[in-house]
């Protein structure tokens, strides 16, 4: 049988259909990671959206402009059973009717470092490293029969149905989680933040622990980005399990309060910029407390009474003032067991794409050495 090859251009087609619809907010606007994932909500949106693109269903959206800058070519297969909105910028095609070409076989092949490299190769050297529609289409691919493609593109969406029929579950935790939320915080007393929450400033004496971490936007642990070669590491603060770490900084900028609670046994150390909060009440869940602080209403808030200053801080004083619906311990543990399960469950899934991912070049190189023999 063998492998052919085509140039892109006579396997897509452009498509450019305007949706027309002028105020669509960031939850019906979709981007396009480095996963090759669409994601909701929008990073941002504009004011007036009446120009933005349709994705139908087994179309592609990908974003050509900055495929030299970040290495990647971020595209996306829409696999759901809906449209979905994109920015102008964007580039949305499909597969001619006639390629010899699967449109899953055509992504799978894409989703491998391989293939980045490859298209990054190509990329122009403006100052986005970006590439035209014209580069795009003039590229070469080689790819096996049809007969071979649909073999491994059928693995492919066995593991993606199995993949999807789970993240299906996690909506409906995580839509109970919520309602439950919104059921009680109408009907509970509001206590401040500060009548929750106190300061701990426990500092790293004789550095016996190195682990430097930090918080993002996601409410999320990761390592320091900070260069902290001959740093002092005793004048870090140490954080333990159960204790948050707060940093108001930029929260206006963000548009996020940026809190994350520690859950390891092995405590960690923080920069001194950073807030170290423990539970100061026996009748409040701290698990409760960064649910409530998980969500989009809370982060708008905290966005509002941000100061007006360059860097748009919130300022201790300000957090705690915010109140926070508490309603009775046991109904708080409810709550939290549910969403520790939707956590655990969104872990999994997570690790479900994952693998999803790597396995892609394996099922191409086998595609192809089967094509070969």
């Amino acid at each position: 049988m063998g492998l052919s090859k085509y140039k892109l251009g006579n396997c897509v087609e452009l498509y450019s259909e305007r949706c027309n619809i002028p105020n669509l907010t960031e939850w019906d606007v979709s981007g396009v990671n480095r996963d090759k994932e669409f994601f909701e909500p929008s990073k941002q949106v504009g004011e007036n959206t009446s120009n933005y693109k349709v994705v139908p269903v087994d179309y592609f959206a990908c974003n050509l402009m900055h495929v030299g800058r970040d290495k990647v070519l971020p595209i996306a297969l829409n696999h759901t059973n809906k449209e979905k909105y994109v920015s102008p910028a964007y580039t949305v095609f499909k597969i001619k009717e006639n390629a010899q070409i699967l449109k899953e076989y055509f992504f799978i092949m894409l989703k491998s470092n391989e293939q980045d490299r490859y298209f990054w190769f190509h990329t122009d050297s403006s100052i986005r490293d970006g590439m035209s529609w014209e580069d795009f289409c003039d590229l070469e691919i080689s790819i096996p029969p049809l007969v071979i493609q649909q073999k491994y593109v059928a693995v492919y969406n066995a593991m993606l149905a199995n993949q999807q029929s789970y993240e299906r579950g996690l909506y409906d935790l995580r839509l109970t989680c919520e309602n439950l939320i919104d059921k009680y915080k109408h009907k509970t007393p509001k206590i401040p933040v500060g009548d929750i929450l106190k300061d701990v400033d426990l500092r790293n004496v004789d550095s016996q622990v190195s682990d430097v971490q930090g918080i993002n936007i996601t409410k999320q642990f990761m390592p320091s980005v900070a260069n902290i070669a001959g740093i002092d590491l005793s004048k870090y603060k140490l954080v333990k399990k159960g204790q948050f770490v707060f940093s108001g900084m930029q929260t206006g900028r963000d548009k996020c309060i940026r809190i994350a609670l520690f859950n390891k046994d092995k405590p960690i150390i923080i920069s001194p910029a950073y807030s170290v909060l423990e539970i100061k009440r026996d009748d409040i869940l701290p698990e409760y407390v960064m649910m409530w602080f998980s969500r989009k209403e809370v982060d708008r808030l905290g966005w509002f009474m941000s100061d007006g200053s360059i860097r748009t801080n919130l300022d201790m004083e300000r957090f705690y003032e915010i109140k926070i619906p508490v309603p009775q311990l046991n109904v708080q543990k409810s709550i939290v067991d549910i969403y520790q399960v939707y956590n655990a469950r969104k872990e999994i899934n997570e690790k479900l794409k994952s693998q999803i991912k790597d396995i892609c070049p394996i099922l191409i190189k086998g595609s192809i050495e089967e094509s070969s023999r």
